[in-house]
């Protein structure tokens, strides 16, 4: 498709993490779904569980925004075909509306999307407005539409925080505190919707304690055409691909399985949480996930190990990221020091670790390709495998090692495979070479 399309739309961003936009975009999203609208909900950078939040609130699958890791082009493509069937869209942005490289704001800056703040103004009053004219005026290419004050403490409260705003923002109310459910969190973020026994019921409450004037909606934005795929061939028709899939293997952006699709594969999901057997296939994708909060489970279910065992044995692929990466060392060892027998198909044991060991964006250099994606784990890998190269973080931070051991592929990278269509074609049909 080409041309350009109307549809209203709102980038909700915060001043820093924990402000609660996570909450405001999923109760956004549920009150526009119950009265009846067509919502499409997107999640700025590499997250994968704020996302299951939204699409449970909205629906629909949640796509990611990011102009590194995703890239302009296809962004652009993705908020097109989204306004094309939606009365409204919403993105929710990551961390602070400026912070990081690229970040929300560059988003917002970059497809033209006005901006809805959400401030936590449980302990300030007249600062509140400072706040809103700082986001406000800080970059002319970033329009701050309105504003929500969260976890108010009643109604003098909410004026004292309406009164201390310039009119060049609109006050769209206030949250009051206590009237939204929390949504329960664990190391790496929010619980996932499966594990919420009354999570649509929290959602809807999230709903309803949301201002009035959220009912009407924002002005328009215009979203230009983006790429076609009408270039993608049939690389991987006729390739059988198991991916695992349960609440242990959970960490998939909905666009890789799209474009395999896309690719002509055929996808089979098995659960090695229920000791499902790996499906007859040609190649075998792990995803991250939470292998050490299932260790016991993961260890007791041997079927589904020997299959893996087996395949790999035959020299078929095996794609295995992060926590997928880990079920395929010989041991997982958890912060209390129990110790899980795992697959065994990559030498070494992963470690899990109280504090964050790797965070941030990715891009994994090969010849004639770059694959982007991120990094975020708690474990350490010991190893006694060489790594046949690293990844770059495009800021500065930590790289990644990136294993290659027989036919397994393995690292604690979740790629991004839009980012390089052909190279995944090449892995899954067995055809990748390490440099």
């Amino acid at each position: 498709m080409s041309g350009a399309v109307q549809c209203p739309a709102l980038l909700v961003a915060a001043t820093a993490s924990g402000q609660g936009k996570t909450t405001v975009t999923a109760a956004l999203a549920r009150r526009y779904r119950n009265a009846g609208l067509r919502v499409r909900v997107f999640k700025c950078g590499p997250d994968f569980l704020d996302p299951k939040i939204l699409e449970q609130a909205s629906g629909h699958a949640v796509y990611q925004l990011d102009l590194f890791m995703v890239g302009e082009d296809e962004c652009r493509r993705l908020l097109f075909e989204a306004a094309n069937e939606a009365d409204i869209l919403l993105v929710e942005g990551v961390m602070g509306l400026f912070d990081g490289d690229p970040s929300s704001a560059d988003i917002a800056a970059r497809f033209g999307l006005p901006v809805l703040a959400v401030i936590d103004a449980s302990a300030m009053a007249q600062t509140f407005g400072a706040i809103v004219h700082g986001l406000s005026e800080y970059r002319d290419d970033v329009h701050v539409h309105a504003v929500i004050a969260n976890k108010v403490a009643g109604s003098r409260h909410a004026d004292m925080l309406r009164e201390s705003m310039s009119k060049t923002v609109q006050w769209l109310g206030a949250i009051e505190r206590d009237a939204v459910p929390v949504v329960p969190s664990r190391h790496l973020g929010l619980l996932m919707p499966r594990e919420i026994e009354d999570i649509d019921q929290r959602l809807d409450d999230c709903a309803e304690a949301l201002p009035a004037s959220v009912d009407t909606l924002p002005p328009p934005a215009t979203f230009e055409g983006g790429l076609s795929h009408s270039w993608f061939g049939n690389e991987l028709k006729g390739v059988r691909i198991a991916i695992a899939r349960d609440a242990c293997f959970a960490f998939i952006y909905p666009d890789n399985v799209n474009l395999l699709v896309e690719l002509g594969a055929d996808l089979y999901f098995f659960s090695p949480l229920a000791d499902d057997r790996v499906p007859e296939c040609d190649a075998i994708w792990l995803p991250g996930g939470y292998p050490e909060l299932h260790g016991e489970t993961l260890s007791a279910n041997h079927g589904w190990q020997r299959d893996l065992q087996r395949h790999h044995a035959q020299g078929k692929p095996i794609l295995a990221e992060c926590g997928g990466m880990i079920v395929c060392t010989e041991e997982l060892v958890t912060v209390e020091g129990t110790k899980h027998p795992m697959i065994g198909i990559m030498p070494g044991r992963a470690i899990m670790q109280r504090r964050l060991s790797g965070l941030g964006l990715q891009e994994l250099t090969l010849p004639h390709a770059k694959l982007r994606g991120h990094s975020f784990h708690y474990s350490r890998l010991k190893t006694n495998l060489d790594p046949f190269t690293h990844s770059r973080n495009p800021n500065g931070g930590r790289d990644e090692a990136v294993y290659r051991h027989g036919s397994l592929l393995s690292s604690y990278i979740h790629l991004y495979f839009r980012s390089d269509p052909a190279v995944m074609a090449e892995m899954f049909s067995g055809r990748f070479c390490a440099p």
